[in-house]
């Protein structure tokens, strides 16, 4: 490995899959500007869309995750090319 590339400024942070509201909790260097109390101590906090609770490869269910409403855009823009 290469001398003085990696990072020294590591702690812990809070990361929290927003579409099941799991939150975990292991070293980070990222930087954010929100913070979450657990167990009466103050952690950085990270949003995430998708972890592993929440990836259907992971939990071995196919569910739906549509935040943005995204699919709907799809189906709208394309409804005209569907072949009946």
């Amino acid at each position: 490995m290469k001398e003085g590339i990696h990072p020294k400024n590591y702690r812990l942070v809070a990361f929290k899959d927003m579409s099941n509201e799991t939150v975990f909790i292991t070293k980070s260097t990222a930087n954010t500007k929100e913070t979450i109390e657990i167990d009466n101590v103050e952690y950085p906090l990270m949003k995430l869309e998708i972890s592993n609770t929440s990836h259907p490869f992971y939990t071995g269910k196919m569910t739906l995750i549509d935040t943005a409403g995204r699919i709907d855009k799809f189906k709208n823009k394309y409804k005209n090319h569907i072949k009946k």
